[in-house]
């Protein structure tokens, strides 16, 4: 089933629609997850795949929800240099929406950040 930007439109709030099928950034520290503590699974707001775990989640200070590693085959990566700088969008594998970017500044284990838009996530407690 392929859903039309119309579909999305019609699915998603403006926000998150702007966000993940524009390519836009939510505003720092005004997500609802960038402070989230509840064990679970972070989803992508378009197409309900599992992106994160909980576990994986970190503060790391920038005002997003910040993740050291994502699921397996969730995310794909693709080389951004808007805004006069050299980033890595991430993107949700399964409907292409936009997500955020990836940084090589996390914590251990992986050394990485995914710095991610709440307004692409839903949440389910464990």
């Amino acid at each position: 089933m392929n859903i039309t930007n119309e579909d999305y439109k019609k699915k998603l709030s403006p926000e998150a629609y702007s966000v993940c099928c524009e390519n836009g950034t939510e505003a720092p520290f005004s997500g609802k997850y960038y402070n989230h503590k509840e064990d679970g699974v972070y989803k992508c707001v378009c197409c309900d795949t599992p992106l994160f775990s909980s576990k994986a989640k970190f503060d790391s200070g920038t005002g997003w929800p910040s993740f050291f590693e994502c699921e397996k085959d969730a995310i794909k990566e693709i080389e951004d240099d808007s805004f006069g700088m050299m980033r890595i969008e991430v993107r949700c594998k399964k409907c292409d929406s936009h997500l955020g970017h990836l940084f090589p500044d996390g914590p251990a284990p992986t050394h990485l950040r995914y710095c991610i838009n709440s307004v692409c996530l839903n949440f389910e407690k464990e």
